[in-house]
């Protein structure tokens, strides 16, 4: 299969060097990530597009004589084929940089010729067969796009292959508003691709191509929709999490960061930072007036965030932060907290209404996440001011140890998100299964649209369905007696829950993961 990769339109119009500059890092990001998923493929640079190849790899030279193992193998080849072709167009819809791509059919048209009815006839040839089946009993119409030098253009190729098509197969007819299949040609030069699907990409720069920032993450749907459109924008996007609620609400936001960057930034290793602030909290809640706690505490966050993100050679912070959504987010209080740093702080949600934030959001895939995030409110007070002045947030501020704010920057835990949950493991010794006990209650902690799609078979042990998002609230109502193996794909959830739920005190949770190609 050939997939012809179409750049986001803004990269076509840079200049020379910085098309050039961009181009070669989408290149060089598409390769990383066909690498991490191990999807075998040859990725080509050209100057107006990506050509994306993957091959079929059937190892027909190994078939015996058997004529039913030959058949096997084949099926058991082209499954796997299928898989491998679904897997990377799946990738590649959340590479940022990418505006489509087009699954296509490619044929040479041979050297140029000078005779216009016969070069238009040659491609009318290679197009008849691939497409013939498609247009029975339907209406069609024809479009293309050239590029090159030839004795003919677009508007002759779409008359004469539909003229074609139209009297040599078996199709309704032609319809140029309403027809039930469109056939898409594009011709550059002598090579002519016929276009067998299209894919929206997600637009965009290329990860790396415009700089690093570090986003401040709570994991609910504001700062989660903030983080995947500085990724999008091509930034390498760093996570800066101020622990306020404890392991839970840490496992929260690991799941949700992690989420974000294995979807749509993993051609970079970018870090999560974890900042302890439960000690911050505490000195605003003993010593800020109740009026001034959120500001101050926001503030605090600032500051400790341009501290690490100067130490990370970082020039920009992000947050959720939406006008007026809450009292620390009128136009008075925001600029008060941005005067607590000279660093520059990126606000993209910031004229954007909570209900389209939370479409996006479940657009992308974190909303699920989200909305069973843990809420923290406990520096938010009855009466909070809308309109903070400066000189009192200063006089407040005085009250406030700073010590306490340098301690939590100077122990900060840092780790590449690719390693996130290996350091949450450090927390406790997991035992992980590949063959459960026969007394073992296996618990699916997929979504269950993940479920419906790969179901878990097992032979002979109990198995409950439980969504990730559930299994803490629930864990308690199981059977205190009874040993729990956790279970999803790749095994990252079923690891943090473990840790999570071995942290709240249940030493009954194990780990299930089967081996390769088995259940």
């Amino acid at each position: 299969m050939k997939l012809i990769i179409k750049l986001s339109p803004e990269i076509t119009t840079k200049t020379r060097p910085v098309r050039k500059r961009f181009t070669q890092q989408l290149h060089t990001n598409i390769r990383r990530v066909f690498k991490r998923l191990a999807i075998p493929a040859d990725v080509v640079l050209r100057w107006d597009m990506l050509e994306v190849v993957i091959p079929t790899s059937i190892a027909t030279d190994k078939l015996d004589d058997s004529t039913s193992n030959e058949d096997s193998l084949i099926s058991e080849a082209s499954t796997s084929y299928s898989q491998r072709c679904e897997h990377a167009m799946a990738s590649l819809k959340k590479i940022p940089g990418i505006a489509y791509f087009i699954r296509v059919q490619e044929r040479k048209l041979g050297e140029p010729i000078n005779d216009k009815e016969k070069a238009l006839d040659q491609i009318y040839q290679e197009t008849l067969p691939l497409v013939a089946e498609q247009l029975k009993a339907k209406t069609f119409r024809v479009r293309c796009k050239r590029q090159g030098d030839h004795v003919f253009n677009s508007h002759d190729v779409e008359r004469y292959v539909g003229g074609g098509l139209n009297q040599h197969t078996e199709a309704l007819g032609v319809s140029m508003r309403n027809a039930d299949v469109t056939i898409n040609l594009e011709i550059k030069q002598q090579r002519l691709f016929i276009v067998e699907g299209r894919e929206k990409g997600l637009g965009g720069y290329p990860t790396s191509c415009v700089g690093p920032v570090l986003s401040l993450m709570s994991g609910g749907y504001d700062s989660s929709v903030a983080s995947f459109d500085m990724i999008r924008r091509g930034m390498e996007t760093h996570f800066c999490f101020f622990n306020l609620g404890g392991h839970a609400h840490e496992v929260g936001v690991k799941q949700i960061s992690h989420f974000l960057w294995e979807q749509y930034a993993s051609s970079h290793r970018t870090a999560f930072i974890n900042v302890n602030f439960e000690r911050v909290v505490e000195e605003i809640l003993t010593n800020i007036s109740s009026p001034y706690m959120g500001v101050v505490l926001k503030r605090m966050m600032v500051r400790a965030a341009s501290a690490i993100a100067d130490d990370m050679d970082i020039e920009s912070l992000v947050t959720g932060e939406c006008i007026a959504q809450v009292s620390s987010q009128t136009l008075k209080n925001l600029a008060v907290i941005d005067k607590a740093t000279d660093t520059l702080i990126l606000r993209p949600l910031i004229t954007t209404d909570k209900t389209d934030i939370i479409a996006q959001a479940m657009e992308i895939g974190v909303a699920t996440y989200a909305e069973h995030m843990p809420e923290y409110c406990a520096v938010i007070s009855d009466k909070p001011t809308t309109a903070a002045k400066m000189p009192i947030v200063l006089h407040e501020e005085k009250k406030f140890n700073f010590a306490v704010l340098d301690d939590a920057v100077n122990n900060r835990q840092v780790t590449g998100i690719d390693k996130v949950y290996e350091q949450a493991l450090a927390f406790d010794d997991i035992e992980m299964l590949s063959i459960p006990e026969p007394d073992h209650i296996v618990i699916d902690l997929r979504h269950d649209d993940e479920r419906e799609g790969a179901p878990l078979l097992l032979h002979s042990n109990e198995l409950l369905s439980i969504p990730f998002y559930k299994i803490n609230s629930l864990f308690n109502s199981l059977d205190h007696d009874k040993e729990y193996l956790l279970y999803c794909d790749r095994g990252v959830m079923s690891q943090l829950h473990a840790v999570h739920l071995r942290a709240e005190g249940y030493n009954n949770v194990k780990i299930y993961r089967p081996k390769q190609g088995g259940s």
